[in-house]
Formats: C-alpha cells, structure tokens, sequence
C-alpha cells in the first residue's frame, strides 16, 4: 500500500484480515501522517498540530511492515515499485492512495510569500500555525467545507479579521440547497466573519508577500494571509507513467471493485475516480469516509471478489459543524437532481432533537429530503441542527445506498430517547418522507 493517509492504513489492515498469510507492507514518504479530517482544529481547538497525528496503532497490532520512503515509478511488467531511497520491492498487488493536490488558481500574484494552499504536511501545518498567530486579516478563498470549517476554527481567535471570498451565491452550495446555506451564513456573520458572495478573487496586491486582496466588484481586502480553499485535484502523474488508464474526471480510472485497468494495482482515496451513485458521471469527492469505504471494498477483493463488497458508485456523503451548527448532506441536492433531469419531490421536516423540546440543550432541526416523483426512490437528504444531525444524515445515506422509497421512510422503525432524539410521533425523517408523500396524494 502506498500511502499516507487513513486510506492506506484501512486497505492494509483489511487485506491482513481477509488475506492473514500474505506480507503487507504501507510505505509512506512521512514518519508521521497526519489525520486529514483535524486539519482545521489545530489552530484552536487543538493547542498543537501533534495532537492531530495519525496513530499507526492499527499497523503494529496486525503486524503490518511500514517503510518510510517515497514511491518514484512502477516497472508493472516486472511487478516492481521503486523509491528515492533506491529501495525496490517486489509485489503480487499493489495498492495506490497516493492523495491528491491543491488546487492553485491563476490569479496574478498567487506566487506572493503568505499564500497558503492546505496541505497534510506536519512541517507545513507547524510553519501556518505559527503565521495565522502573527497575522491580524485572514482572507480565506473558497466558502465550501474546507473554507467554513477553517473560518469557524480560525474565529475562535480573537485577534484575527476574517473573511470568505466565494465565487459562488452560497456558502457549502455544492452540498446543500439554499433553505440550508442561508442559516449557515447567518451564524458565520454571527461569529464576525465577513462574507463576501457572487464575487472572484482577481488579484493579489502587495510586495513579495501579499498585503490586499482585490474582488471583481473592485473591493479590496487587507490582507496579512491568505488561504486557498478551493478544492484539489488527484495525483496521476506516476500511475500516468506506468500507463494506467486515468477517467474523464482526471482521477485514476477504477472498476466497481476498486482495480486500475491493470488488474494487479488498485487505487483508492483522493486519487481514484470517483463516480455519482446515481448518474454515473464523474464527480470532484475527496473526503477520508468516502476513501476508507473504498479501502474496504480494495482490501477485501485483492485476490478474490467478494461480492458483497463492491463500490456502486458515490453518493457523497458530509457533515460539518460550524459554530454550535452542525449539518449534513447525502446525495443529491434538489438543484442538482433538477439539473440532471428528474422530476423531483421534496419533504420538510422541522423540530427539536429532544422531547419534551423543554429539556436543557434542546436544538432546533430541520431535515429536507429528495425523491424521484415517479417512483418515490430517496435520491438526497440535508440535515441542519444539534451533533444527532452527523448521524441522522448517516441514516439518510443508507437510505440511498438501499434505494428505499418514502413509503418505507414513513414507516421506519427507530429508537427514541427523551434525551437522546425527537419525539417518535414527529421524527423528522419520517415527517419529511410523510411531507413528500402527501404531495403526491
């Protein structure tokens, strides 16, 4: 497995458990990784970066080899990886999660000393901790997760101005529809973050580092640091050269069981295409819950296909938390599926996480669900509320990966607590699916 991330560990363990005589071996160009997901709360929540290292527990307790080096090429004819160290190993299947890279956009100045892409670097995470600290005006480019959940982590500091440049009208509007961005943007000002909408970053301003950022409305923003937050692309350039096939997407091209177009090498995780669950075309995803399953699914199939364990395609599932606010999103949006041509209805359902809805730390929730008209399928859902919200959209994600209709959304079975969910009686993703049924009734 070459890899640095939780992806690579996840498919070692795996194949040492469905495989236990065979030698795994995880190489990694780092001594220590970092987890990908505590990126942003290193800054505050966390007082160190080290308190976000990857632990390689689960490597030592299956007897996994780990090799700290740097993979350079695959010789696929002769079955052989080679490193800068000089090292060569020999392999019978081999497993590719070798990330991916910010994207850089070619905005004129980019080059400027205190630009910042993010990068799952510890040296790299030290030296931007250290900055962010000496720095008074944050502009932050990109209002997705990564650039909301860096803004809500980064405003627990008090010395610091910031704020999010979107392109975009919406904050997070790649994962949600606007009935749930908007309260997402009021509690991002709440918290004194400046927003800055339907609007292009056009240029950097200032000497060798960068002092202002300039808007296409022709607003100027100080500027001691910037980060770009605008998403990343897989790393192909090795699998490129040792000619595997690379999708449409960009990313390595993979089967339903996670093999390159050489059925020997796999590829999992950031680098590897990625396919929507509904309409099979390619989609930008790279999220560590996405890359584990795919782990799974490359562990389990290395010599043998194991039916049962097979990538569908993804469905796409977030969840974030943005001051006391935590939402998710799985699927389909409604703008989304209406762009790609279904005829659509939709469900709302809003309450309290409690009952009674008097019992201290009461949250407010909201759940919109999506479904074909025609045939009542789910195709997405959207969460908003207390911390239940990060598995109420887990169960909506089953809900898609099981294709169920309203109909049986309506007469889900579930355990409910005074403290712990909704009432049964007013169980928002029964209400909703119920919402969406009487539309059709």
């Amino acid at each position: 497995m070459i890899s640095g991330g939780p992806a690579g560990v996840i498919s070692a363990v795996t194949a040492k458990k469905y495989y236990p005589d065979k030698n795994v071996i995880l190489v990694r160009k780092v001594e220590k990784g970092v987890i990908p997901c505590g990126i942003p709360y290193v800054f505050s929540s966390l007082d160190s970066v080290d308190k976000n290292i990857m632990p390689d527990n689960p490597l030592e307790t299956n007897n996994i080899d780990l090799m700290i080096d740097e993979l350079v090429s695959i010789d696929r004819k002769n079955k052989i990886v080679k490193f800068a160290s000089a090292e060569e190993i020999q392999y019978e299947k081999l497993v590719l999660a070798i990330g991916s890279e910010p994207i850089v956009p070619p905005i004129p100045g980019v080059d400027k000393k205190g630009i910042y892409t993010i990068q799952k670097d510890l040296e790299f995470l030290r030296e931007l901790r250290r900055k962010i600290y000496e720095s008074k005006n944050i502009v932050i480019i990109g209002g997705g997760f990564i650039g909301v959940e860096f803004a809500d982590e980064l405003s627990k500091i008090e010395s610091l101005n910031i704020h999010i440049v979107e392109m975009l009208p919406h904050c997070l509007s790649g994962a949600f529809d606007e009935e749930l961005s908007i309260p997402v943007e009021e509690k991002l000002r709440d918290m004194g973050i400046e927003l800055h909408l339907g609007v292009k970053a056009e240029e950097f301003i200032g000497g060798e580092k960068v002092e202002q950022v300039k808007l296409s409305n022709g607003e100027v923003l100080p500027a001691d640091l910037v980060i770009l937050a605008i998403g990343a692309k897989p790393k192909t350039k090795i699998a490129e050269e040792a000619g595997l096939y690379i999708g449409r997407g960009g990313g390595i091209w993979v089967d339903e069981y996670m093999r390159t177009s050489d059925p020997d090498i796999f590829a999992i995780g950031d680098c590897a295409e990625k396919r929507c669950f509904f309409t099979r075309k390619h989609i930008p995803v790279m999220l560590a819950s996405i890359a584990t399953s795919e782990a799974r699914i490359a562990g389990s199939n290395l010599y043998e296909l194991k039916v049962v364990r097979e990538n569908r395609g993804t469905i796409t599932v977030f969840s974030t938390k943005v001051g006391d606010l935590a939402l998710g999103s799985a699927g389909l949006t409604e703008k989304r599926a209406k762009e790609e041509g279904f005829e659509v209805i939709t469900g709302v359902a809003k309450g309290v996480d409690k009952h009674p809805g008097a019992l201290p730390g009461t949250n407010q929730v909201m759940v919109k669900l999506i479904f074909s008209k025609c045939s009542g399928t789910i195709l997405g859902g959207q969460v908003l509320g207390g911390p239940s919200a990060g598995e109420v959209i887990n169960i909506i994600g089953l809900a898609i990966q099981k294709r169920v209709q309203a109909v049986e959304l309506e007469t889900l079975q579930m355990a409910t607590h005074p403290w712990l969910t909704p009432a049964p009686t007013i169980y928002p993703v029964v209400v909703a699916a119920m919402n969406a049924l009487s539309k059709i009734r």
